[in-house]
């Protein structure tokens, strides 16, 4: 990840909150047959100190992605955009790609079969939460630990991180209104949630500008 002073941050409540926020992840692998990716929903387990994802995989993935036999990387993606130079001053031409990005990385414990259905079970209970009818694969217990049979349950204490937050804080409060406001109006690059995140992320001080 670019390590570009103004947008990289440190702070591990960043991170949850994209995590909560983004409950997607890629899970990349290099093993013994080359590098491997997989996209699967994922949790933040918020009773473990620091930063601990559960998920699952669908087999045989566990073993294309040798799952527990070393580290791996989880990549997080949140509100991304194009940057229209439009948006800012007259003379400007140069464009950019806004983002809040984080790369995690672990060892990943791969869960007994007994705990691997909890996770199933917490995932689809928090997904199904904001629906008008929630549906819980524990109504049909019997049915449903034989479907959980073709998965393979994970929790990955994350030992380290990068996250970016890409949001023209080196911009000018001015330049930033304009950014925000292009966001939010209709047309081809309108992402109003990026905009949100650049106004809940505060800008350099003019004076470092």
């Amino acid at each position: 990840m670019l390590q570009t002073k103004h947008f990289i941050t440190t702070d591990e409540s960043e991170v949850k909150r994209l995590i909560r926020n983004n409950p997607w992840g890629t899970f990349v692998a290099d093993t013994t047959q080359g590098i491997v990716a997989s996209h699967y929903p994922i949790l933040l387990d918020e009773e473990c100190d620091g930063i601990s994802i559960l998920s699952h995989v669908g087999k045989p993935d566990d073993r294309n992605l040798e799952l527990g036999e070393r580290e791996m990387m989880l990549i997080v993606q949140g509100p991304h955009g194009y940057i229209s130079p439009g948006w800012y001053d007259p003379d400007d031409i140069i464009p950019t790609w806004n983002h809040v990005t984080a790369h995690l990385y672990g060892v990943p414990e791969i869960l007994p079969p007994a705990e691997n259905y909890e996770v199933l079970t917490r995932l689809v209970d928090t997904f199904e939460a904001p629906m008008p009818n929630p549906r819980s694969i524990s109504t049909q217990e019997e049915f449903t630990r034989g479907v959980a049979q073709g998965t393979v349950g994970l929790r990955m204490q994350i030992t380290r991180f990068e996250a970016r937050l890409k949001l023209s804080q080196n911009k000018s409060t001015k330049i930033r209104s304009h950014i925000v406001n292009g966001l939010r109006a209709s047309g081809p690059y309108s992402r109003p949630v990026l905009a949100e995140e650049m106004e809940r992320v505060p800008a350099l001080s003019e004076e470092g500008q």
